[in-house]
């Protein structure tokens, strides 16, 4: 702490040094130290400023040329994300399909978001009513809720998109995790804004303290989607991936359907609940 320093005259002894003293004597080459990395940083901020136009310059000839550009790497579309939530300016929408979100997305998803939203950015997010049962993504709506964002989710039916104002979108690919199409052309994204507002109407919003009342409701959501598909013969897996849970949750919920209706097969449920489902249209029609 340089509080104390050795006598020049008499060997083995110590001076005490003033605090103010050892306190300019330690913290100096600290501030010097600082000093030239705020220089750097501000060094660097300029060139990088500097290069912003021929960037743009650049990103409006290729979004001219480019309505749809194809993106196989991951590492480039989390940079393409980045980037355009740095420049949004109105409204972010995301629809993430697939139930609980991983850990490591939702982290790198928070510090993204927060921004945003302090920029007065809005931001609006679709989930799947399984997502409601993860506590790391309910922690995390709990967050973003807290600061302006809204959620809500929906049994089914979700692809997942990114849509920044009304400029530019990413899609993901079902086949590809790791891929994304970036949509620049308008009358597209327009469609999409479409659907994500017809799916936003549907959805319920998203609890972050529980409710036993919309947990039973969601809980009902999701049991006749699943028997809905049973009713079109699909398997579990099937169904287990378009509601975002896992096959061991939809075999469950598969076991309670058929001891509702009496079925003793997978077979005869989708049968009864399709007969059911007929019946019900009927009624509708008369």
């Amino acid at each position: 702490m340089r509080l104390l320093s050795r006598a020049e005259k008499e060997p083995g002894h110590f001076t005490v040094v003033p605090p103010r003293v050892a306190a300019d004597r330690l913290l100096r080459p600290m501030e010097r130290y600082i000093r030239e990395q705020h220089e750097e940083i501000e060094q660097l901020r300029w060139t990088f400023e500097s290069l912003l136009p021929v960037y743009e310059s650049g990103w409006a000839h290729r979004s001219d040329a480019e309505p749809l550009e194809l993106i196989t790497d991951l590492c480039v579309v989390q940079e393409t994300i980045e980037e355009l939530m740095l420049s949004c300016q109105e409204e972010v929408l995301a629809a993430q399909p697939g139930g609980p979100r991983s850990p490591l997305a939702l982290e790198e998803a928070a510090e993204r978001d927060r921004r945003g939203l302090a920029r007065g950015v809005a931001m609006r997010t679709l989930y799947q009513h399984t997502a409601r049962y993860h506590q790391p993504t309910v922690e995390h709506v709990r967050r973003t809720t807290g600061l302006g964002a809204e959620v809500r989710t929906q049994a089914e039916g979700l692809c997942r998109m990114l849509i920044f104002d009304h400029r530019v979108a990413l899609l993901g690919l079902p086949d590809d995790p790791h891929a994304a199409l970036v949509v620049r052309e308008p009358h597209l994204i327009h469609c999409m804004r479409a659907f994500f507002d017809c799916c936003w109407r549907r959805a319920s919003p998203f609890p972050v303290t529980f409710d036993s009342a919309s947990a039973l409701r969601i809980s009902g959501e999701i049991q006749e989607s699943i028997a809905a598909m049973l009713s079109e013969g699909l398997e579990d897996k099937s169904i287990a991936r378009r509601l975002g849970m896992s096959v061991r949750s939809c075999q469950r919920h598969v076991s309670e359907i058929m001891k509702a209706v009496g079925a003793t097969s997978r077979f005869q449920a989708g049968y009864l609940l399709g007969q059911l489902r007929a019946g019900g249209a009927v009624r509708d029609q008369e």
